[in-house]
């Protein structure tokens, strides 16, 4: 059933726990995402990032995302996530999206204040939630490393200009820098969930962490206890896909230096007798398997399981 983002975290808000928010942007992924919720019996948040629109167009994904959404048996938001373009949060809202996130995070304050004004005045006429942000995670959505490749620096979220930010825009989710990083952790993240603490007392509206994958269990479990209402999750679910599919094409990789420069030289080695041809259903079944484990075991612990 499609639902809102505003409607989903009041359930959350009830129970005490986090709902999970899963990029999706292949038929594959909402597949794996929609049949783990449907598992557990636990509502279900699936998103679209306009970072990923060079992976899968908004246009081509968004539809099949809603219509999804509409034929699950459990609760089911469909949201644009970080969306750095007005026209592009229009764009979603036209085509049914039930909630929005304006990511005016790298703009000046009043400019980020003046656009997710905007987009909450759009989404109103659609009867759809908004996400903004403010504060860093050093790091985009897509998780491209930076430089050297260390993780890059944040800036955390200052509670103060969190509530003023939330009086001044209206919006109905906060997502705030608390020490996690989007992609690939470099290093251990160091989470200040006393950021979380206090943007719930001063703001009172529900915290959205981003840069979930990678993070501890009891770490997930200690920023839900204090306030966290919505994980977004991506990265280890669509590498334990791919792991999965490599794993199944029985691939080995030999570590090379060629030229002062260190490579991996990986190859597949398979019995002759037992070399049969791999159809494409295959490579899709296995990564879907592999990507709704990793949904159930992420959604158990979003629900403090």
């Amino acid at each position: 059933m499609l639902v809102t983002l505003k409607e989903i975290l009041d359930l959350c808000e009830a129970s005490k726990c986090a709902v999970g928010s899963f990029n999706t942007p292949n038929l594959e992924a909402i597949m794996a995402v929609i049949q783990a919720a449907e598992e557990m019996d636990v509502p279900v948040i699936i998103q679209h990032a306009q970072g990923h629109e060079s992976i899968m167009p908004l246009r081509t994904i968004g539809p099949v995302m809603i219509e999804m959404a509409k034929k699950a048996k459990v609760p089911v938001g469909v949201h644009l996530d970080h969306g750095e373009t007005l026209d592009y949060i229009y764009d979603a809202l036209n085509m049914g999206f039930t909630s929005v996130m304006y990511d005016g995070s790298v703009l000046p304050y009043d400019m980020n204040v003046a656009n997710t004004r905007m987009a909450v005045a759009m989404a109103s006429r659609t009867g759809a939630s908004v996400e903004a942000e403010i504060g860093s995670m050093g790091r985009r959505e897509t998780g491209a490393a930076v430089g050297d490749g260390k993780d890059p620096d944040k800036i955390y979220t200052d509670p103060a200009q969190a509530q003023r930010f939330v009086e001044e825009t209206g919006i109905d989710a906060l997502a705030c820098s608390f020490g996690t990083t989007h992609g690939v952790y470099v290093r251990e993240p160091k989470l200040d969930f006393c950021v979380v603490e206090q943007v719930r007392k001063r703001a009172h509206i529900p915290v959205v962490m981003h840069g979930g994958s990678g993070v501890k269990k009891e770490d997930f479990q200690e920023a839900i206890s204090k306030g966290v209402r919505k994980v977004n999750y991506y990265t280890y679910m669509a590498i334990a896909g791919g792991e999965t599919v490599a794993d199944r094409f029985r691939m080995g990789c030999i570590p090379v230096e060629h030229q002062g420069k260190q490579y991996k030289y990986c190859y597949s080695l398979v019995e002759s007798s037992r070399d049969t041809p791999i159809l494409y259903h295959d490579i899709v079944q296995w990564g879907t398997g592999a990507m709704k484990k990793n949904c159930l075991e992420a959604m158990a612990v979003f629900a403090m399981k």
